[in-house]
């Protein structure tokens, strides 16, 4: 038996562990290549000192507490949203399904910043409603992602056998019970990688909500930057930031889409 076989049959989430340790080796030799070259007077007349980053650290955490707040808030509006687009998308009455697909190419063909810039702005000359800068974030990002996830859930209720849904019938479950009990578990866990990817996506485009003058992370390093005058410094850590609190959300991710993999291989 070789190692990689031992290592798989330990039960020890191995591949995680090592991509870790890979990111933290990486980082080290980025910060040791820094340093250096901000030693060098003759190669780059720039010099490096990610030592003013330090005192202003808890600022840049500040804003990326804010930064996950909002995600995570429009994520599960987003979710519960993209359930309901989902199944006005499949309904049998026509109207429903127009206005929803007109819904959900306009959010889809946009740019997410002219969607978050016209809920703050446009909104309250339509309605005459002002909403404060984090809800109306929350609120554009939410019509946004309910697109995105209307279509994903969409796919995977599609997925589902149709023998399971006919099951429900002869049960005599109503369509809400079918849908509830039956159809969006599974279908959830079919696309549960797809939607685990469109919210990475989100969290780095939260920085788009510092053009409306949402204190997140990207805010805050500007701020900083601007005390500082250290923007390759300051905009260097922010974007470290950004990376070490997605990419183990994306390795997680990976595995998970290598266990569904083999499990619906195994269950055909």
């Amino acid at each position: 038996m070789n190692v990689g076989s031992r290592l798989r049959k330990s039960g020890i989430p191995w591949l995680p562990i090592l991509a870790v340790l890979a990111l933290v080796a990486g980082l080290a030799a980025l910060w040791l290549v820094l340093i250096a070259l901000g030693g060098s007077h003759s190669a780059v007349t720039y010099q490096w000192d990610f030592a003013v980053v330090g005192p202003y650290l808890p600022a840049l955490l500040q804003g990326l507490v804010l930064t996950i707040q909002l995600t995570i808030v429009s994520i599960t509006l987003g979710m519960i949203l993209g359930i309901t687009v989902a199944m006005a998308r499949m309904s049998s009455i026509t109207a429903v399904r127009v206005v929803t697909t007109l819904y959900i190419e306009i959010m889809r063909g946009t740019p997410a910043l002219i969607q978050l810039v016209w809920v703050y702005y446009a909104l309250p000359v339509v309605t005459g409603i002002q909403l404060p800068a984090f809800e109306s974030v929350v609120l554009a990002f939410t019509l946004n992602l309910g697109a995105f996830y209307g279509e994903a859930f969409r796919s995977g209720i599609q997925a589902i056998p149709r023998e399971q849904v006919e099951a429900g019938d002869v049960l005599g479950l109503t369509y809400l019970q079918r849908m509830r009990y039956v159809i969006i578990p599974q279908a959830f866990r079919i696309v549960l990688p797809v939607l685990i990817s469109i919210g990475i996506s989100l969290f780095k485009d939260t920085s788009l909500v510092s053009t409306l003058g949402v204190a997140d992370l990207l805010y805050q390093g500007h701020l900083v930057s601007d005390l500082t005058y250290r923007p390759l410094e300051i905009f260097t850590t922010v974007a470290l930031i950004y990376f070490v609190v997605a990419f183990p959300i994306t390795l997680i991710m990976r595995r998970y889409e290598l266990y569904l993999h083999r499990h619906l291989a195994a269950v055909k």
